[in-house]
């Protein structure tokens, strides 16, 4: 599956990574390297924890990026 994540700089260099499509699945890392490999731990217990409960998981994004010519 796949879910858009966003990565922000914090004012102390650490890199805070959060899932808009699942409320607080949110993570951090030195790097930004560690922040997204962190956050896709993070990803993985959300999902599991939303199944062991019988929840529903947030469908994957689909999207694309599209450039812009002024």
């Amino acid at each position: 599956m796949r879910y858009r994540v966003l990565i922000e700089q914090d004012e102390d260099g650490v890199y805070v990574a959060e899932v808009p499509a699942l409320p607080d699945c949110v993570s951090q890392g030195e790097t930004r390297t560690e922040a997204i490999n962190n956050i896709k731990e993070a990803i993985a217990g959300y999902l599991e924890s939303l199944e062991a409960d019988g929840e529903p998981v947030p469908p994957s994004i689909a999207e694309e990026i599209v450039e812009v010519t002024p």
